[in-house]
C-alpha cells in the first residue's frame, strides 16, 4: 500500500546535504547546469535558455510533495553547509521520485548535476536518501531508473546504490536526433531492506 501523500519535513538532510522544494530564487542556479549541453547530453529536456528554465522552474516550485499516481516530487540539492546563508545557498542539481503506479507500488528515480559538482559523490547520497523515502515512507515496492546506454557514469552510480541492471532495449528510443539504447535499473524493497541489515559481531 502507497502511503500518500508524499510530503517529507524538509529540508531532508544527509551528511553533506539537504533536500528542499524548489523556489523561484534558484533561477540562476538551475540555469547553470540546465543550459549545459554536457549536463543534459543524456537527459531528456535540451539545454535550456532563461526564458525556458524559468518555466521549467515554475513546475519544480509546485513539486515538493505528490498527491496522485503520475505525478513527481523533484527537489532541489544544495550542501548542508550552505543552509544558513542568508541567501539560502547554492542549488548544484535535483533529485526526483515519480509515482509511476499505484497497483504496482513502483516509483521511478532521476537526478542532475552541476558539472562544476560532479565527482564528488553527492548525486548517489541525494539518490540514496530519496531510495529510503521511497521504500520506508512511501511503501513502494518496487523504484526503477531509465537511463541512456551510453551513460556510464550514472549506470555506476545505479550500482553505487545497489540497484540491479534489469534491461537493455535495443534502439528503442529516437532521442536527440538519434536512435539510442536504454538501460533499466531496478530495486525491490525487500534488497533495500537487506542492503540495510548491519552485519552480525
Amino acid at each position: 500500500m502507497v502511503n500518500l501523500p508524499w510530503r517529507p519535513a524538509y529540508p531532508i538532510l544527509t551528511d553533506r546535504l539537504a533536500l528542499r522544494p524548489h523556489r523561484s530564487g534558484d533561477l540562476d542556479d538551475l540555469l547553470r547546469y540546465h543550459s549545459d549541453p554536457e549536463v543534459v547530453r543524456y537527459i531528456p529536456w535540451p539545454a535550456r535558455t532563461r526564458e525556458q528554465t524559468e518555466a521549467a522552474l515554475d513546475s519544480r516550485t509546485r513539486q515538493g510533495e505528490v498527491t496522485a499516481e503520475g505525478q513527481w516530487l523533484v527537489l532541489a540539492i544544495q550542501l548542508r553547509d550552505d543552509l544558513g546563508l542568508a541567501e539560502g545557498g547554492r542549488v548544484i542539481g535535483e533529485v526526483l521520485l515519480k509515482f509511476d503506479s499505484e497497483a504496482d507500488a513502483r516509483g521511478e528515480l532521476g537526478y542532475a548535476i552541476a558539472r562544476d559538482a560532479e565527482g564528488n559523490g553527492y548525486a548517489t547520497e541525494a539518490a540514496r536518501a530519496v531510495l529510503e523515502l521511497a521504500f520506508a515512507r512511501f511503501g513502494l515496492h518496487r523504484v526503477v531508473a531509465r537511463l541512456d546506454a551510453r551513460n556510464r557514469a550514472s549506470a555506476a552510480l545505479l550500482e553505487r546504490l545497489g540497484m540491479r541492471r534489469e534491461a537493455l532495449f535495443v534502439e528503442d528510443e529516437h532521442f536527440k536526433g538519434e536512435w539510442t539504447d536504454t538501460l533499466v535499473y531496478a530495486m525491490l524493497d525487500r534488497e533495500h531492506s537487506s542492503a540495510h541489515i548491519p552485519e552480525a559481531g
